[in-house]
Parts: C-alpha cells; structure tokens; sequence
C-alpha cells in the first residue's frame, strides 16, 4: 500500500463528511462497479428465482438473494479499494478476483455476523488486512469503535432508500390507471402480492427488489469504505505521513544540483604555491580568528555605558503584581468537626464473585442453547403445518356465496274476486311470497285497466316507463 500514490485527499473529517467521500468514489467510478456488478448478480438471480418456481417457493429466491448481500459486497469494496491507489481494476480483473478474494471471511457474514449493524465499516478491515485472531478482533474495536453508531444509523437510512424504491416502483401503476378506479386496483395489487399471489407477481417482486439492491448497495459499501479510511486517517495520520512523503520526494528533487555542486567542490585539485605575503596582514588575521573564537561578553555587546534600571525594574514589578499571573481565590468550604475516622481492617475478599459470574454466564448460556435446541424441535414437530404454507400450497379460497334457492310459484290463473282477504290468507299460511305475488298481480291488471293499455304475456317494468299513467 503506497499513500503517496492516493487519487483522494485524505484529511480528519466528520463520518458524515466521510461517507459523503465514499459515496463520491463510487459515483467516480461507477462503470467500473456496476459491470461487474450485474454481470455477477443477474444470472444468481435467474438460477435462484428457476429453482425456486420449481419447487414452489418463489419467496426463497428473494430472501437468499437478500442474504447473499456480503458475497456481493465485495465487488463494489474490490474495485474502489484498488482506485483509491489508482488502480482501478478491469470488468474481467474484477469478475475473476471474485473466484479467490475474501471468501474466508464470508463464512461469518452468512451465519452470525448477517445481522450485524456495522458490515459496511467492518467488511473491509476483515477483507482488506486479512488478520486473524486477536489480532483482528483488536482492530475491529478499535477502528470500529468511534464510528459503529454512524455505521449501524447507515445501514438503517440505507434500507429506508431500497423500501422507498420498491413502494415507488409499485405506486408507479398507478400512473397508468384512471382515478376512478384507484381502489380497485389497490384491492388487485394486493390480491396479487399478498392475500393470493401468483409465481409471476412474485417474480416481479424479487425484480423489484434485486433492482433497488443492485441501486443502493455499492453506495451502502462505498460509505462503509469512507468510514474505514477516515477511521484509519485519525488514528494513523495518514494525512500527516503524506504530507512528509511528499516534502521529502520535494527536497530529495530539489537537492540533487546541490549534491552534484558539493561533489565538484570536493575533488582534489593539483596543488599551487601561493605569493609571499607581509607578516602584517597575516598578525591581523591571526587576531580576527582568535576574536571570532572567543565567545562575547556582555560588555562587548551593549558597551561599558550605564543604564538607569529603574524604569525596567518598575516594569518588572508591575509583571508581577498582574493578577493574571498568579491568579488566587478564597473557597469557604463547611466541615465536619468530628471527622469519622477510616475502619482498619482487612479488605473482603471478593475473588468468590468471579467464579459465580462464569457460573451464573454459563447457566445463562446453556439456558440459550437448550431454548434454541427446544424451538428447533418444535418446528421438526410442527412442519407438517407450516412447510405446505410456506411452500405457498395452501392457497386461501374465498368463501363461496350461500345458494339462492328459489321456488316456483303457483298462482291461480284469474284473480280471486277478495284479494286482500286471499293475501291474508296466504300470509298466515307462511306464504309471504305468495301474499306478495298476488298483490303485486292485482296492482298490474288494475293499474292496465285504469290505463286502459293491453299488456302483452311477459312484459317487465321497462314495458311501462313509456305508459303515461
């Protein structure tokens, strides 16, 4: 790792400011990771989303390809890890660096380390130092340690990104449909995605979701990268060790025509007889030597004129009578008289509590253990209920509508000359409908007759509305 070779300027910033720096390599570079990036994660998502409508379970392909969400984190880390010491890497650098570079560390992040709060600023100390150890569990709490909250509140602003992509996405039929019918095509969305989904509707849902993953996750790992760098700026001072390598590439240049002039003055020339010259001249620079190594005098640079001290004495004086420069204060403070005197005895020996704590944590670890043993049992014992649902082969009918049955209605062919007395009849008999037929009989033939209009056999209430009564 050379720093003087850095395409960015490193300097302490702000986690905010420092996500900000990896969000702006990742759009720098943005070619060079989403090639990559869906050249990788496309045919992942076709062959999960196959095998899962094989066997029934459209729903699987979405969670596994939200799970393996680590495995394609390193495509984006790869690439600006490089650029950030300008060398960014090729399409075919990238896709072939994927087959052998940082699978170690992915057995952590597929199993207990997947809900962790702080993957993007994590990631690249596992993926990029490749420590071991303790070793490494000191560099992550350490680099870790004063921007976890910024990582883990990251991840969250991150989720709401890729929730309000997918909800925009499927607010976006709504453009295509009239007002009108708004509700009803709620009511179809949801039937479709929720109450009775079908595997093409379920397809489209892992799309959705691939398509705002593939969108905001090389900028969730970019942020991370720029946690990481900031992190090791303030500790390291990588900026101050820049800066020196830089004045010292600066000096070493500039000082190369004063190394070649020294090493000129430095050859031996031949030997030359000098003239002959007065003794006086030489006296005198014998004397000027001698005067040069005598160290000065107090005489020799102020002169042997007195000074009146008294103004600087004066100074002095008020110097130190400057409140300033010996600052004091009263503090009235209340006591007690008697003061209670310290117990001497032995101090207790509390070694007894270690040994219950490990004790008490491994109780409290066991319990654990046996709860997780007992909730893995249980749903051995119940998964013939749940798997057939989970499978998506129980679906929900809906309840059939109750059966109208109806009945044939026998009526006398001409009217009885008491129709009234004959509804009432009908009606204490148990026959509503028949009493309400006949009534409805009678009020035709003598609305007709009033009107003095043939009805024909069969006609219907719309065979009136010309009638004026």
């Amino acid at each position: 790792m050379r720093l003087e070779q850095m395409t960015v300027h490193l300097r302490a910033r702000s986690d905010w400011e420092a996500i900000e720096l990896g969000t702006a390599l990742v759009r720098r570079h943005a070619a060079a990771i989403w090639k990559p990036w869906l050249l990788a994660t496309l045919p992942v998502f076709v062959a999960l989303n196959a095998a899962a409508w094989a066997v029934d379970a459209i729903w699987l392909a979405g969670l596994l390809m939200w799970w393996l969400k680590p495995v394609f984190d390193r495509i984006p880390l790869f690439v600006i890890s490089r650029a950030t010491f300008g060398a960014t890497p090729g399409v075919r650098e990238t896709l072939a660096a994927q087959l052998r570079w940082g699978w170690k560390p992915m057995l952590h992040y597929l199993s207990w380390r997947r809900l962790g709060p702080a993957r993007s600023l994590l990631l690249p100390i596992d993926l990029l130092e490749g420590g071991q150890g303790a070793q490494l569990r000191e560099r992550r709490r350490v680099l870790g340690g004063a921007a976890y909250g910024t990582a883990a509140l990251l991840i969250v602003v991150c989720l709401n990104f890729e929730l309000a992509l997918i909800l925009g996405c499927v607010a976006s039929i709504f453009l295509f449909v009239d007002t009108d019918n708004w509700l009803e095509a709620s009511r179809l969305v949801w039937s479709l995605l929720v109450e009775d989904p079908q595997w093409w509707a379920q397809v489209i849902a892992n799309a959705l979701v691939w398509t705002a993953s593939s969108v905001l996750e090389p900028f969730f790992v970019g942020a991370g990268f720029g946690l990481y760098l900031n992190r090791r700026t303030q500790i390291e001072a990588w900026d101050v060790e820049i800066a020196f390598r830089k004045l010292r590439a600066r000096l070493a240049t500039a000082a190369t025509p004063w190394v070649l002039l020294l090493a000129l003055l430095g050859v031996q020339w031949p030997p030359a007889q000098a003239q002959e010259r007065a003794a006086a001249p030489a006296a005198a620079a014998s004397s000027s030597r001698d005067d040069a190594s005598t160290p000065p005098t107090l005489p020799r640079v102020f002169g042997d004129a007195r000074v009146d001290e008294s103004r600087f004495n004066k100074a002095v004086g008020q110097a130190y009578r400057d409140p300033l420069l010996d600052a004091k204060r009263t503090q009235v403070t209340w006591e007690k008289r008697d003061k209670a005197k310290p117990k001497e005895g032995k101090p207790r020996d509390l070694s007894w509590l270690a040994g219950f704590g490990k004790a008490l944590a491994f109780i409290a670890e066991s319990g654990l253990w046996i709860l997780l043993g007992g909730l893995a049992v249980l749903l051995l014992v119940s998964a013939r209920h749940w798997l057939p649902w989970m499978r998506g082969s129980l679906r929900r009918h809906k309840p059939l509508p109750p059966r109208v049955e109806t009945e044939v209605l026998e009526l006398p062919e001409s009217l009885p000359d008491n129709v009234p007395a004959e509804a009432r009849r009908l009606w204490s008999q148990g026959k509503p409908r028949h009493a309400l037929a006949l009534l409805y009989r009678a009020s035709v033939e003598s609305m007709a007759s009033r009107a003095e209009v043939a009805l024909p056999p069969g006609a219907t209430e719309s065979d009136l509305v010309p009638v004026r009564l």
